[in-house]
């Protein structure tokens, strides 16, 4: 069977795509907007022509149409921007970044793929945009404009957790085949089982955070510091030491697996002058080793953030205070696992921790997305 060739819409770092070539898709074309998010996919796909251009530009989304149309591409991705519509976003009414998916529509219809994935969150279900004089939800546009034309999945929300992610992260995904090519139904595949944290990353060296007040104070509160960040690194180069405040830090150690700090009798989130600090409950929590990780955002770096903290385990120091490990974010490299990707996957030495962790955020899970495509082949064979 000859490959299938792909254009990535909206492709960010290509996340998406890690594992699409090993399995038999080629995505030879693709396009994202910002600068840094395409010199990062180009660096890993170095074989795919990256397009970097404002998608709503006709100039840009004609010259897309035109490349896949002469390049003979078969299946279109498209994972628009979410942040007008997820949960951890401000959803504002008629988000202007909501109206992106018209766009893809439209590059659907002109170059009229065999395949098409179309990915966001599940709040694009009951999500409005506008179209022309009316107020349509983003499902019933999509099936309008592409309905007569393609055959869709009957179930669009699936859970990352049951096809090989140590993750949550539900989704909403749209599956399309062209009804006058292929005479098939491309559904999700069968549910796997689930993967927990203790099973993804409890294997891994612990390690202590660096302290933004500095090596003395780090080496102060962690004597072992330099040592078990020796043994990370001997892991992968990405097994680093997060860097948090030791105010943060010394809340955590005070909190146990699967807890939020905010709960704590004494070390607990406060100003200067010990008031509470108000937080959601899912804020300064510490994530749980029997079950996979909660949905990975793109403010993953920080203790504040939701439920994105180690697990850590539980220690008894010399004077008989109960405290507990790993008081810390999770690493790129613990990441790299709860995304599912691989663990060679060539990130660019250029890219910082804070790009990484955003683009992370910001990703559709790898192997979700190959068991979906796998699925799709063995409909095809």
């Amino acid at each position: 069977m000859a490959k299938i060739k792909g254009l990535s819409l909206f492709a960010n770092v290509g996340i998406a795509e890690a594992y699409l070539e090993q399995i038999g898709i080629d995505i030879v074309l693709a396009n994202e907007i910002d600068v840094d998010r395409a010199r990062f996919y180009q660096d890993v796909y170095k074989k795919a022509h990256m397009v970097c251009g404002d998608i709503t530009d006709d100039a840009v989304r004609t010259d897309i149409v035109n490349e896949a149309i002469a390049q003979g591409v078969d299946m279109i991705m498209a994972t628009p921007p979410c942040q007008g519509m997820s949960e951890a976003g401000l959803r504002l009414e008629f988000d202007p970044r909501n109206q992106l998916v018209s766009y893809a529509v439209d590059v659907i219809k002109r170059v009229r793929p065999r395949f098409a994935f179309m990915e966001n969150v599940p709040k694009q279900l009951t999500t409005k945009i506008r179209c022309g004089d009316e107020i349509v939800l983003i499902p019933e546009y999509i099936k309008r404009e592409l309905g007569n034309e393609y055959r869709f999945n009957e179930h669009t929300l699936v859970m990352a957790k049951d096809y090989g992610v140590p993750q949550l992260r539900e989704r909403n995904i749209f599956l399309l085949v062209r009804k006058d090519v292929e005479d098939i139904k491309w559904e999700f595949p069968e549910k796997q089982k689930e993967i927990t944290l203790r099973e993804a990353i409890g294997n891994l060296p612990s390690l202590d955070p660096y302290l933004r007040d500095g090596m003395k104070k780090t080496l102060e509160v962690f004597p072992d510091f330099e040592k078990k960040k020796a043994a990370g690194l001997a892991i992968s180069k990405w097994h680093y030491p997060p860097t948090h405040s030791w105010k943060q830090v010394e809340w955590m150690m005070h909190t146990p697996s699967g807890k939020s700090a905010i709960y704590n009798e004494i070390y607990y989130p406060q100003k200067a002058d010990k008031t509470p600090v108000k937080a959601h409950h899912n804020h300064y929590r510490r994530l749980k080793w029997d079950m996979p990780c909660r949905t990975i955002t793109q403010n993953n770096g920080v203790i504040s953030s939701l439920a994105c903290v180690h697990p850590g385990r539980e220690y008894t120091t010399n004077d008989g205070e109960v405290l507990y490990s790993d008081a810390r974010v999770l690493t790129i490299y613990e990441l790299l696992i709860v995304m599912s990707l691989p663990l060679d996957w060539p990130i660019p030495e250029w890219a910082n921790d804070t790009f990484i962790r955003k683009v992370f955020g910001e990703g559709i899970p790898s192997k979700l997305v190959k068991e979906i495509m796998l699925e799709l082949l063995r409909q095809i064979k």
